[in-house]
């Protein structure tokens, strides 16, 4: 098992890397979240001996059973679509809120924080595709979004976040990725204070080599990683 784990991990990053130089672009610059939602924490363990640094979870009750027994060796980043009444839980558990959408959620965030003494990196989701399944701030509202975050100041943003309809052709996430990091440059041109756009969270497994060509800085893989999952779902 560890030995597969590795060798997944060898694998994407040389995929990284590859997708880096067609966009001329430092590898280095691009980090390679491991989604361990229903992974079971032996399995995650192997994975930051592979080298892993940052793991995401999409589900508060999951974290909070494994996040204790991993321990803090990498970053934990929350992926998943937050409620408001479970960001007591998340404030002291993951380093990275990824799916801030809504003024509610920052200020309730932005609180619990506080109480904790601790400043949050966070990223706005954006529906770039504005379909009614997914989560995210509509784009025409982001800008205002932005603004209204950037006044509280327990929470540090530090770019956005998206997540493109499913397809089986990889290119038809590009326009999405492309639109995500416009508005991400609309939004640095705009000099905010307190709000650093250096942060485009896009790409998964199916997809990620396309979304760095586009700009990416995070993608999150799970399935590329970890194969099929096997903890229980929540």
């Amino acid at each position: 098992m560890s030995r597969e784990i590795e060798d997944n991990i060898q694998k994407i990053q040389q995929r990284i890397a590859a997708a880096a130089a067609r966009a001329n672009r430092d590898p280095a610059g691009i980090r390679l979240m491991a989604v361990s939602k229903t992974v079971e924490p032996e399995r995650i363990l192997k994975a930051l001996d592979a080298g892993i640094t940052l793991l995401g979870e999409n589900y508060v009750q999951e974290a909070r059973e494994k996040i204790p027994t991993v321990g803090r060796g990498a970053e934990w980043h929350m992926i998943g679509h937050l409620q408001t009444n479970k960001v007591k839980y998340v404030v002291h558990l993951f380093d990275w809120i990824h799916s801030v959408d809504r003024l509610e959620l920052a200020r309730e965030l932005d609180k619990r924080a506080g109480q904790h003494n601790r400043r949050l990196n966070v990223l706005v989701e954006v529906n770039v595709s504005g379909e009614a399944s997914k989560n995210g701030m509509e784009p025409s509202g982001v800008m205002e979004l932005v603004r209204q975050i950037s006044t509280l100041p327990n929470l540090i943003i530090r770019g956005l976040m998206t997540m493109p309809p499913y397809s089986d052709n990889p290119e038809n996430s590009r326009p999405y990725f492309q639109a995500l990091r416009g508005l991400r440059d609309e939004i640095s041109a705009a000099a905010i204070p307190n709000v650093r756009m250096d942060e485009l969270s896009m790409g998964m497994t199916d997809d990620f080599e396309v979304a760095i060509e586009e700009g990416a800085t995070i993608i999150r893989v799970g399935r590329a990683i970890f194969g099929e999952r096997h903890y229980p779902p929540q």
